[in-house]
């Protein structure tokens, strides 16, 4: 039965850091790139980020680079999401998901197999 499941969300000052951890179960971890979703109220499910299945790729969306980072320990099962320097619009459930094993990276909703059932992150001035 595969499980992704989110944790590390809460509500944090403009300017702070979280720490999103996402565990996951059910299948080899290290066979698939895995990826970070986020939702705003309103707003479609965009792209965060994305790292290869051994870790030595990843790739960010425009409005994070710089302040998020992708991590995985594959000996635990984990994914993780460093968030840095907050804003208020990065306000949303944030959501961990596994790609389609055939994709090194993945950036679209459409090449994921597996999704968590997110967490929240809301960001206050």
């Amino acid at each position: 039965q595969v499980q992704l499941v989110e944790s590390g969300g809460g509500l944090v000052q403009a300017g702070g850091s979280l720490r999103l951890s996402c565990a996951a179960s059910g299948w080899t971890f290290s066979s698939r790139a895995m990826g970070w979703f986020r939702q705003a109220p309103g707003k479609d499910r965009e792209f965060v980020a994305t790292l290869s299945w051994d870790g030595g790729s990843t790739y960010y969306a425009d409005s994070v680079k710089g302040r998020f980072t992708i991590s995985r320990d594959n000996a635990k099962n984990t994914v993780a999401l460093q968030i840095n320097s907050l804003k208020l619009d990065d306000t949303a459930v944030y959501y961990c998901a596994a790609a389609a094993a055939r994709y090194r990276l993945a950036s679209v909703s459409t090449m994921y197999d597996y999704w968590g059932q997110g967490t929240q992150v809301t960001v206050s001035s």
